[in-house]
């Protein structure tokens, strides 16, 4: 199978088990997913919003993958690349705050904390024990410190959302993604860059999609409102839990079925698609919003050591637990 992917180009791929999970309906459903959360709410939001669009957990899921391929990762290990984000609800992270307020929302990590239930209710499992392979396994995190670290350490998931999000948003090219890969190592299950001035780079660039896009006013206006859309809906019965688990698309058409005769659904439908203006007012608000906020500190190749650019850059080292730290909006709708 030839898989063409926006970042790593035309790969063959011909593992059977990878075959048989891209087939499979329950990794596919990612393709019905925004990678981002809801378009209408972010696409035309106030203070530029997000550009770009049709980007689908499905594809980052493959990214995923196929970056942990590139570097040669276990077999195994590129399995639960491409199954880590199967368990993602409808509209990615606003459904974090459709379940959840405050500190709790803003881990945004609803998706991680039910995969296991998610992935072993599946067909999943079967698949996996058809080639021998043990499900409790794939789906612990410490068996594959390549795909997964937390922050501000790079993992396989930070670095193809980073490029992959930066190329989509278009502020950096295709060029620039691969001179990234090339300058990309790993030794001794850390990720690293070839010298500072790339991990410097990469700082940057993480800092920019941060403030501009993962925790700016933008997705704290779609997060409210997506999120009190869909707790509204679950409230009055319009929505179960498990239509989370379909498709974005699937959702809007049921919320769609039931605006009729809701005058309070049909306000917070049109505050999810963008027709009534939002700021951010401390004074008075609708919803108060923390995002989750990210930031990386690289490792880089030194002469026979590996060190992170805030060992170097005493400016970022000052800078990083700060931007790390959630950022606070107070959502106030027109109406």
């Amino acid at each position: 199978m030839e898989y063409a992917d926006r970042i790593y180009g035309k790969v063959e791929i011909s593992e059977p088990v990878i075959l048989e999970l891209l087939e499979n309906p329950t990794l596919r459903r990612l393709k019905g997913v925004d990678q981002f959360g809801y378009l209408p709410a972010y696409a035309a939001a106030p203070a530029g919003g997000f550009p770009g669009g049709n980007l689908s957990r499905f594809e980052h899921s493959v990214g995923v993958f196929l970056l942990l391929r590139k570097y040669d990762a276990p077999l195994k290990e590129q399995i639960a690349g491409l199954l880590h984000d199967v368990s993602h609800t409808v509209f990615s992270h606003s459904t974090d705050y459709a379940l959840r307020d405050g500190e709790d929302a803003a881990k945004q990590d609803h998706q991680d904390n039910v995969l296991d239930a998610f992935v072993k209710n599946s067909d999943i499992p079967v698949i996996l024990s058809k080639y021998g392979l043990d499900v409790d396994y794939i789906l612990d995190d410490k068996n594959f410190p390549l795909k997964e670290k937390n922050l501000p350490d790079l993992c396989a998931d930070r670095i193809d959302y980073f490029l992959r999000d930066g190329v989509t948003f278009g502020i950096i090219d295709k060029i620039s993604a691969g001179d990234f890969l090339d300058k990309l190592f790993v030794e001794k299950e850390i990720w690293f860059f070839s010298d500072f001035e790339t991990a410097r780079k990469c700082v940057d660039l993480f800092f920019t999609l941060n403030n501009k896009y993962y925790a700016s006013f933008s997705p704290a206006r779609m997060y409210a409102s997506v999120g009190g859309c869909l707790k509204y809906a679950m409230e009055r019965g319009y929505l179960a839990k498990s239509d989370l688990f379909t498709t974005d698309d699937a959702v809007v058409a049921k919320i769609k079925s039931h605006l009729d005769g809701d005058e309070k659904l049909k306000l917070l439908f049109a505050r999810m698609n963008n027709e009534i203006g939002a700021i951010n007012n401390p004074a008075g608000y609708d919803r108060r919003v923390l995002c989750k906020s990210r930031a990386v500190d690289p490792f880089f190749r030194d002469g026979e050591k590996l060190k992170r650019v805030s060992e170097v850059d005493v400016e970022w080292a000052a800078k990083l637990a700060e931007e790390l730290k959630p950022k606070e909006y107070f959502v106030k709708f027109e109406k």
